[in-house]
């Protein structure tokens, strides 16, 4: 019997890549602990110069949310770091294997910018009523009577809820008199 023969065979080593594709969701909590801690000094600048009509004022939950963030960041990376692996979830009727849908990314995209670039210029219905239809064009809908009158009217009733009834004053642009 030869020296060789008797030696365990050497692990292959893992480069820091495979270390890292196997600890994946340690970049969601980065992106969460990140979030929290955006949260938690945003909250820090709330100026607490009105009155205060109760025991909760305008930090409290903006400290808890950013909070509870960080936490939930350090327990998910706790949970990684200790072998936990988040499961597929079988009720997705995905394709894993087909390559990413860029065309509509961009189209959405390309609705979200439009409505982003123009919603102070001519208006939140009008800008709204580009997004919604922007977005459902990309989805795949083709329906070119349809489509841009059920945007019309998301648009406006989204305008009349926020505006009229909630008091969230948006853009209303040309259309401003009649709504």
């Amino acid at each position: 019997m030869s020296t060789t023969e008797l030696r365990p065979a050497a692990e292959p080593r893992r480069s820091r890549h495979g270390w890292l594709k196997e600890h994946s969701e340690l970049g969601i909590c980065v992106v969460l602990a990140a979030l929290g801690v955006l949260v938690l000094v945003d909250a820090f600048t709330i100026a607490t110069d009105f009155t205060q009509r109760g025991p909760v004022g305008p930090k409290t939950v903006p400290y808890l949310v950013g909070g509870l963030l960080l936490l939930v960041s350090v327990l998910l990376a706790r949970d990684v770091l200790r072998g936990g692996r988040g499961k597929a979830e079988s009720g997705e009727d995905v394709d894993l294997s087909a390559p990413s849908d860029w065309r509509t990314v961009l189209l959405l995209s390309a609705a979200f910018l439009a409505n982003a670039v123009l919603i102070n210029v001519i208006g939140f219905p009008l800008s709204g009523m580009i997004l919604f239809w922007g977005c459902a064009y990309a989805l795949g809908s083709r329906d070119t009577v349809r489509d841009p009158l059920v945007a019309a009217v998301l648009s406006v009733l989204t305008y009349v809820v926020f505006n009229h009834l909630l008091g969230v004053p948006l853009p209303g642009g040309p259309l401003m008199g009649v709504l």
